[in-house]
């Protein structure tokens, strides 16, 4: 398949503004890829418009087959299916279980029989280390067992690219490497591209990957060794 992501002069917008402007970015399958700058930079900005949250209106952009310039409504809802999306702050719902979670989000994309919806909830909790906690509330888990579950959500419908927006920001450095070893699991084992939004210099440093660095407006890929100072004071 082609490139899975394509930007060209792309001008990112964070509300009324350009916060990134002239984006060029071509991401393949398989790539771990980490968007990294302080905050406000745009970062986040360039994941909302990749899906289809932010409306691109200058530039040419592409995900998984469909092209951002002129989305329409209707598409955003199949362009998601094909993204797994991984949140800091969880976002589960926190009055229904683990098992509830899941189903809630199969439901929402289209998946009907309770048997499939069953089997493939069993099989992403299995895949993410967290089989026996299908019946438990959120709060009932810790901090990495819920991002475990998040991980699992993000895998529900087989996606072609995981998007993590500080996937470990929440989590002690033990917890934030399990996490990152699961992603990388998918990574290398699957052939999932995974595009991560970090500050964490240690994640770049330990899990080395693409480096795109938001700063002064503009997002430019970046050799490891230009941006050590960069990433030192993020």
């Amino acid at each position: 398949m082609e490139n899975p992501v394509v930007f060209k002069d792309a001008d990112i917008m964070g509300g009324d503004y350009v916060v990134v402007h002239g984006l060029n970015m071509e991401i393949a399958k398989g790539d771990l890829v980490y968007i990294i700058g302080k905050v406000g930079s745009g970062k986040t900005s360039i994941i909302r418009t990749l899906t289809g949250e932010i409306p691109l209106k200058k530039g040419h952009g592409e995900v998984c087959g469909f092209k951002l310039e002129g989305l329409r409504g209707r598409d955003i809802p199949r362009l998601r299916r094909k993204l797994g999306i991984v949140f800091q702050d969880f976002q589960l719902l926190m009055d229904r279980s683990v098992e509830e979670n899941l189903e809630f989000v199969l439901r929402a994309t289209g998946w009907k029989n309770q048997h499939e919806i069953d089997e493939r909830i069993s099989l992403v909790l299995e895949a993410v280390g967290m089989g026996t906690k299908a019946h438990k509330l959120p709060h009932q888990l810790s901090g990495g067992e819920q991002q475990r579950i998040c991980i699992a959500r993000a895998l529900l419908n087989d996606p072609e690219i995981i998007l993590a927006d500080e996937p470990t920001g929440n989590l002690d450095p033990e917890t934030a490497d399990g996490i990152m070893g699961l992603l990388l699991d998918f990574n290398k084992v699957k052939g999932t591209t995974v595009i991560i939004v970090t500050h964490n210099r240690h994640l770049v440093e330990r899990y080395p990957g693409r480096l795109f660095i938001c700063d002064d407006e503009l997002c430019t890929e970046r050799k490891k060794d230009e941006v050590y100072d960069i990433i030192i004071d993020l």
